[in-house]
């Protein structure tokens, strides 16, 4: 499928066990159809990512712009850190590896960040002013931070130490498995946690996302901010979502 006059784009959202592509109504927000996945390979490097999105390509029959998310600090197109991914990516031209691979320009971003941009257009942060954090709860703590609705990017807010740990090793949803932690155990985690951000940043807004925010009812409720706490409306497909409307904005689309 060809995008008709540039409102269908393709948005791919990389993760540590699946790699989820979908169209993109990028004037609604709103996926065309269904997501495709495919699950990582092993070893998830950025030539073995690329066949995968190649494959995605493919599947929807699509040219056009590419908007892509990534579990890492990417700037300009390079990602610059491996937190939970394999070690090539760190230093990687991945737009230019997958642009080789696609035959398609593709302009990749930060996974929090894309979930937050999408949330701050169509979701639970639309015409919210203020210091918004969209804080994605998954493998990792990823973090998207908007300031008046403009995008400080590749934060990573899920690396930050406290008390002596780094908190996406003790109090992301992954750990919350792995450990077998109530929703009450693990809310109290998260609870230092939000304390500390508000501490330092005194944000007007949390927008919790990742797969587990489609059971914010079991947590949520238990914690208090200061600053209003809310599920993301996009749930997981912010990241999808936000990816292609990103190629928008960016104005990567032909005429």
């Amino acid at each position: 499928m060809t995008t008709n006059k540039q409102t269908a784009i393709l948005g791919i959202d990389i993760g540590g066990s699946g790699i989820k592509g979908a169209l993109v109504d990028v004037n609604k927000g709103e996926l065309i159809g269904k997501r495709h996945r495919i699950p990582t390979p092993k070893p998830s490097t950025p030539s073995n990512v690329a066949k995968v999105i190649a494959k995605i390509v493919k599947h929807f029959d699509y040219s056009g712009p590419i908007g892509c998310t990534f579990p890492a600090i990417v700037k300009n197109g390079v990602t610059l850190s491996a937190a939970n991914v394999d070690d090539s990516w760190i230093g990687a031209d991945a737009d230019a590896i997958f642009e080789k691979t696609t035959g398609q320009p593709v302009h990749m971003l930060n996974d929090a960040d894309a979930a937050g941009i999408a949330e701050m257009a169509f979701g639970a942060g639309k015409d919210q002013s203020g210091v918004v954090f969209m804080l994605t709860l998954g493998t990792g703590i990823g973090s998207g931070v908007f300031v008046n609705g403009v995008l400080m990017p590749n934060t990573e807010l899920g690396h930050l130490e406290l008390n002596g740990k780094e908190v996406e090793h003790v109090m992301s949803d992954k750990a919350r498995s792995e450990n077998d932690l109530s929703w009450k155990k693990w809310a109290k985690l998260l609870q230092s946690y939000f304390d500390h951000l508000e501490f330092i940043f005194s944000p007007d807004l949390f927008i919790i996302g990742g797969g587990v925010s489609k059971k914010s009812h079991k947590f949520l409720p238990l914690i208090e901010t200061k600053a209003k706490i809310v599920p993301a409306k996009l749930l997981n497909e912010a990241g999808i979502i936000g990816a292609a409307y990103a190629v928008k904005e960016r104005q990567l689309l032909p005429e």
